[in-house]
């Protein structure tokens, strides 16, 4: 089973049905369904929360959420080593930085992001939601 770090653009194309959301949903669902073994960072959760709540989302609506993604996808946390490895990080974005300390630290597969750009000097695999259902679709039917 692939293990793959979803980064929060995934989750907010999918909850704001953003361009390729539908892509982004299929992410998530084999999360659900467990044929990926999903991840987020713990950051990650309390931003996408901000940003509910900038966007008016219920209360209730947010911890619906919030409760799904945490029953389906395991949440990492940053130690102080990740986040003092992030800081010299060749990634600029720091938030960035430290997805990709986490999933090189936890030996993932692949993260799956929207800003491929940002993730140009990444020590892990980087795929688009289209790309990673690509790929986990050719690894699942193995050599033709």
């Amino acid at each position: 089973m692939k293990k793959v770090l979803i980064d929060l653009n995934i989750i907010l194309d999918m909850l704001n049905k953003r361009d390729d959301h539908e892509s982004a949903l299929a992410i998530i669902d084999l999360c659900i369904k467990k044929k990926i073994k999903g991840y987020v960072s713990s950051h990650e959760i309390t931003t996408l929360a901000y940003f509910m709540e900038k966007q008016k989302y219920s209360k209730i609506k947010r911890n619906k959420v919030i409760n799904r993604l945490l029953n389906n996808l395991s949440v990492l946390s940053p130690n102080e080593k990740i986040l003092r490895n992030a800081l010299s990080s060749e990634i600029l974005d720091y938030e960035d930085a430290i997805i990709d300390e986490l999933a090189s630290n936890e030996e993932l597969d692949f993260i799956v992001t929207r800003n491929i750009k940002d993730f140009k000097k990444s020590k892990n695999k980087i795929y688009t939601a289209i790309e990673a259902l690509e790929y986990i679709e050719a690894f699942e039917n193995g050599p033709a």
